[in-house]
């Protein structure tokens, strides 16, 4: 039903669309809600995201060629671990991309030589139930967070 997408630069006005949309970066609200990116920072986080090997980022697109999200992972020290991202447009929800997405961000994974995923979640996001069904499981909680693992 997917398929995925490696973005070029001038494509960065999809994530900035995605990342700045209100409705769809309400599950971050624990961290802050809509994020800006605007142009003037694309060409670093792009270097960034593109050439270090303990990163990888794909655009999510669907059965018509629509981009409808992105799938992210990356080293986080402070959780030693490789942690992960899945946002889907809001427009787009519901449909079961996410879970397609996640299933292939793990599979790109464990290609890459990556045995575990982890997840931080705020506790209230409806997003945890589907990646307990993916097979990740809590590990921590705290007041305003759970974090999740799967082993690859």
């Amino acid at each position: 039903m997917i398929s995925l997408y490696p973005p070029k630069l001038q494509d960065l006005w999809f994530r900035q669309n995605l990342v700045e949309d209100e409705e769809t970066m309400s599950y971050n609200h624990a961290w802050g809600g809509a994020v800006p990116f605007p142009r003037e920072r694309w060409a670093d986080w792009y270097e960034c995201w593109t050439k270090d090997p303990n990163r990888y980022y794909r655009y999510v697109v669907d059965e018509v060629g629509e981009w409808v999200g992105e799938i992210a992972y990356h080293f986080d020290e402070d959780l030693d671990g490789y942690v992960v991202s899945v946002i889907v447009h809001a427009r787009y929800r519901g449909r079961g991309y996410g879970g397609e997405a996640l299933d292939a961000l793990c599979r790109q994974a464990k290609e890459n030589g990556i045995d575990a995923l982890l997840d931080d979640i705020a506790r209230d996001n409806k997003a945890i139930g589907m990646f307990e069904r993916r097979g990740f499981v809590e590990i921590a909680r705290t007041e305003d967070k759970i974090i999740l693992r799967k082993e690859l």
